[in-house]
């Protein structure tokens, strides 16, 4: 939710609207060129790691990138 809050903000100045449609953690092992894109939010749910995954695999071409509902 911090973050959130800071990223709507600074959108929101910029004349923006914004809506959290979902949450969850990442963990990045940059040594290893891993992605995990794992977990929920218990303010915002889970968000969809389908997507984040292939933005992130857009991104990050080199880097194995995966997802899980699992975890928190």
């Amino acid at each position: 939710a911090d973050i959130y809050d800071k990223a709507a903000a600074e959108l929101e100045r910029q004349g923006f609207d914004c809506e959290c449609l979902g949450g969850g953690r990442i963990s990045h092992q940059q040594e290893e060129k891993k992605i995990h894109v794992y977990g929920y939010s218990v303010g915002f749910g889970r968000a969809k790691h389908s997507v984040t995954t292939e933005k992130l695999k857009a991104k990050y071409p080199d880097y194995e990138i995966t997802w899980a509902d699992e975890g928190y």
